[in-house]
């Protein structure tokens, strides 16, 4: 394997990236040039708000390729074309192989949610404390535990105590991995539907729920009916502004409102967004992000 690294101004990334992929590349990643250095830029916004630009002034552009004939070929070519004009090669350079598993699985370790309620790979041991645990491993699902918004919601639901769900109908909106549901059946909950419009976190939360051996009901927005004594729902704050009226709707009298993926900042206006249905206050907090219920 090797890579061709290239330099190209923001208005040349678009179609460079193209034609590295019509010219076979195996991959293409784009960096700022300028990372880590006085000159390095912002580019993401916050969450639910548009990024400040669409790109880097100058971004590093590495194209992945099958052998080095086909990368300086690639490079050859690049350099004969009129819109490369301001980019240039960098060079050409072996990638040395790895274990990528072991790699990708050193990254992932057991996550403490309270001292005895931990969120273990399968490749870890869980540690002697745990009393509670979820088995999941990364994967094109959100929630994996390792995010400020899936730890506050499962330590709600390991502060209502174990069997505190065990008569109760719980519904996980936007379930991701299906983590939220899952910790909810640790802690007794056998009435259990997870909802997600991506149709991978579905498949996701299915095999999660076989793995850690609880039974819930996973399928698309659809699926969720009737009233629910718990509904929780970890997105973000404009969809969960959006979906107010909905999720209020599937609270039964007297339960819980349960909402994250929520920044600081953010208190106000979800506050507002619910005042007609629900008196939401900020339960949690943990860097910068906020857990929101309601008793309705």
């Amino acid at each position: 394997m090797f890579e061709l690294r290239l330099m190209a101004p923001e208005d040349r990334v678009e179609m460079v990236s193209d034609a590295l992929d019509a010219l076979d590349a195996l991959s293409v990643s784009v960096e700022d040039a300028d990372a880590q250095t006085d000159a390095e830029q912002a580019l993401f916004g916050e969450p639910g708000m548009p990024p400040p630009k669409e790109g880097w002034q100058r971004s590093r552009v590495i194209a992945l390729f099958a052998d080095e004939a086909l990368a300086k070929e690639a490079a050859s070519v690049l350099a004969l074309q009129d819109f490369f004009e301001g980019c240039a090669v960098l060079g050409v350079a072996p990638v040395p192989d790895q274990d990528w598993v072991r790699l990708t699985q050193s990254q992932f370790a057991p996550v403490e949610i309270t001292p005895e309620f931990w969120i273990v790979p399968t490749w870890h041991e869980p540690p002697e404390q745990a009393r509670q645990l979820i088995r999941l491993d990364p994967g094109l699902a959100f929630g994996t535990g390792t995010h400020p918004t899936t730890r506050m919601c499962l330590r709600w639901i390991a502060k209502q105590g174990e069997g505190a769900f065990g008569d109760q109908r719980v519904l996980d909106y936007g379930c991701g991995s299906g983590i939220l549901a899952i910790g909810a059946a640790k802690f007794g909950a056998l009435d259990i539907d997870a909802v997600d419009i991506d149709e991978a976190a579905v498949s996701s939360t299915r095999l999660n729920a076989e793995a850690n051996g609880v039974r819930l009901n996973a399928g698309l927005p659809e699926a969720a009916k009737g009233s629910y004594n718990t509904v929780l729902a970890n997105i973000l704050a404009t969809p969960l502004k959006v979906l107010a009226p909905l999720l209020r709707s599937h609270v039964a009298p007297g339960g819980s409102l349960v909402l994250a993926g929520i920044l600081e900042r953010q208190a106000d206006e979800l506050k507002q967004a619910y005042a007609p249905y629900a008196a939401l206050e900020v339960s949690d907090s943990e860097d910068g992000w906020i857990l929101m219920t309601a008793r309705c």
